[in-house]
């Protein structure tokens, strides 16, 4: 199963140093029954791309939570077993938990596909983005206007083995 976790700069710099994402668990997003519904399609390409857009929301909300790191959105896609991937079928009516699953144990970034990071360009949107979450959170339409300017900016694609450049 393809999965999608959040991160930040500093977190795929320590994630790299270590050679895993983790400790877990780690919270990750990936094509669940709950995403297949809410996004009502079938196309596989399409629902990959929704849960990587939920992980990109999750690391918006990680930079928010980070005033240091660089604004930039980083999510890695990892395969795992199946099994190691779960939802919680109580988050399944959380709209706020769609397409969430959870890992119990660290994952090796040796399992990474990519990693996708937003693109320099897009630093001013993600910065608004981030400072104005909390606001758009509590209902005001003018910061969530703000918080939909850094998803109009697409995620990068690269190697796994530019990591070292990323975080560089």
């Amino acid at each position: 199963m393809r999965v999608y976790v959040p991160l930040t700069l500093p977190g795929l710099a320590e994630a790299h140093k270590a050679g895993q994402l983790g400790p877990g668990p780690l919270t990750a997003y990936a094509v669940t029954p709950g995403l297949r519904e809410w996004y009502v399609s079938d196309d596989i390409e399409e629902l990959e791309y929704a849960a990587l857009s939920r992980a990109a929301a999750a690391s918006l909300r990680l930079l928010a939570g980070d005033p240091g790191a660089a604004r930039r959105r980083v999510v890695v896609a990892v395969d795992v077993p199946d099994g190691d991937a779960v939802a919680d079928p109580d988050r399944g009516l959380d709209a706020a938990g769609i397409g969430e699953v959870r890992i119990a144990a660290p994952v090796s970034l040796k399992k990474a596909a990519a990693v996708h990071v937003d693109a320099d360009d897009a630093q001013a949107d993600v910065t608004a983005a981030a400072a104005a979450l909390g606001a758009a959170d509590h209902g005001d339409d003018d910061a969530q206007f703000t918080v939909d300017g850094a998803e109009d900016h697409e995620l990068l694609w690269f190697g796994v083995q530019e990591i070292p450049h990323l975080i560089g």
